[in-house]
């Protein structure tokens, strides 16, 4: 699964999208582990992560702009136990991603998906490397109709002995080996995993389930709906007047 993905612009389609005010300081468009991103959570969530009371989405949102907000968080889950910031920063890149299968047991993500620390990162594409060449080419995945993505994950908040406070997120994923596009993806004879995409019609479903329930969300995200494109580069670029 890459560590790579490319966040929502304009800002109007995080209202437009999830019914959520877009962030107070705009985002990278490229964003990779350890950078600040942004996540959806609850409500009630928001207030336990110490983030600003909901704000209305507009006045053409759904009600689900006062039960859902959008908090600024750091891509890379930091585990409530973990010692210090300096080792917050080592674990981060490793923890981008959660299998959805070990989600409930691996030591990183157990406390957040026991308590149902669960949230939807928004997403307008995601990055893969195609090694079918026997070089690996960046290509960027997404919707085929161009509409932002509702990706499964975790958030944390850890909090150092001096009062330092990291608030951060993961992403689930899927086994992808049978998946008619993502099995194309990623090194040679590894395992294929993609982004845990959620229908648009089951977003607070996903935040309010039980435990035991969630799981019934990781599902493959359907192939004829994604669309794949290698991603030029400016040495991909023929230089004007260059003839054969």
């Amino acid at each position: 699964m890459a560590t790579h993905y490319e966040t929502l612009h304009p800002a109007d389609s995080y209202r437009e999208a999830f019914a959520v005010a877009p962030p107070d300081t705009p985002l990278d468009r490229h964003l990779r582990p350890r950078k600040p991103g942004a996540c959806i959570v609850p409500a009630a969530s928001a207030t336990a992560l110490g983030a600003a009371p909901p704000t209305p989405a507009g006045e053409e949102a759904s009600s689900n702009s006062a039960e859902r907000v959008l908090v600024p968080a750091q891509w890379g889950l930091v585990p409530h136990w973990v010692k210090s910031a300096s080792d917050a920063r080592l674990r981060a890149p490793k923890l981008a991603h959660a299998k959805s299968d070990l989600a409930s047991t691996g030591t990183a993500f157990r406390d957040a998906w026991l308590n149902g620390q669960r949230c939807i990162v928004p997403v307008q594409a995601f990055f893969e490397d195609d090694w079918r060449t026997g070089k690996a080419v960046p290509t960027r995945i997404a919707r085929v109709d161009g509409k932002p993505m509702g990706v499964a994950g975790l958030w944390a908040r850890w909090q150092g002995a001096d009062g330092e406070v990291i608030v951060s997120y993961c992403l689930l994923t899927v086994n992808a080996n049978n998946h008619a596009l993502l099995q194309r993806y990623g090194p040679p004879g590894s395992e294929k995993n993609m982004p845990a995409i959620l229908n648009e019609g089951a977003y607070d479903a996903w935040l309010s389930a039980r435990p035991d329930k969630a799981k019934e969300f990781m599902r493959q995200y359907a192939p004829q709906w994604l669309t794949a494109n290698p991603v030029e580069k400016k040495a991909d670029k023929v230089p004007k007047g260059w003839l054969d």
